[in-house]
């Protein structure tokens, strides 16, 4: 990585989320995800979560954050200003990553402690596969920016390999085909059905 720019830029991700997040109806806040016991709200509360986690960690400035894991997402504790602080939060996330000293040493989030390089995949995977997820609970076409598309699916499968076979870093794979798109094969990594539809 330079020394003078960051490895993965995460501008184009959150501008494409905060498009979903527009298609959200309150209508919808109770709908099925593909991220298993997750509904919609509960799935938003976990990302308004996320995103500060992720951007204090590109800070590194951890003030008052919990030692441990976050609790799951739930869509009682959902800020009823979430449509207007979360793409807020999009932003900043973004703006701090690409900060060339986000990418050094150590960063911690979710009670983690790991290269901040990686911190930085793990950030870049959350706004990936939880876009699609809101995007796919609530009907609205997606998009992965290609750059960020293929830094998450190479890491996904090495994750995947390093795991075991049948393992992943978020639950077993889905076997997609290899001429699949990119982001469906992202997406498989991740334990996702890319065909999964809200029933």
């Amino acid at each position: 990585m330079s020394e003078n720019k960051p490895a993965l830029d995460l501008t184009a991700q959150a501008e494409e989320l905060k498009t979903v997040l527009r298609g959200i109806g309150d209508d919808q806040l109770t709908r099925p995800t593909p991220c298993e016991d997750y509904v919609v709200g509960d799935l938003l509360e976990h990302v308004m979560g996320l995103t500060v986690a992720f951007r204090m960690a590109a800070e590194k400035s951890y003030g008052e954050s919990p030692a441990g894991p976050p609790p799951p997402g739930s869509a009682d504790r959902l800020d009823p200003e979430w449509r207007r602080l979360l793409p807020e939060r999009l932003d900043a996330l973004a703006e701090a990553w690409k900060e060339p000293a986000a990418w050094t040493g150590e960063a911690q989030a979710g009670g983690v402690t790991m290269p901040a390089e990686v911190c930085a995949l793990v950030a870049a995977d959350e706004l990936l596969i939880h876009g699609w997820d809101l995007a796919r609970a609530t009907g609205q076409p997606y998009a992965g920016d290609p750059a960020l598309t293929g830094a998450v699916f190479e890491f996904l499968r090495q994750s995947a390999e390093e795991s075991g076979e049948g393992e992943g870093l978020f639950g077993p794979p889905v076997p997609v085909p290899s001429d699949a798109p990119l982001l469906d094969r992202a997406v498989g990594l991740s334990g996702r059905d890319p065909g999964w539809s809200a029933r």
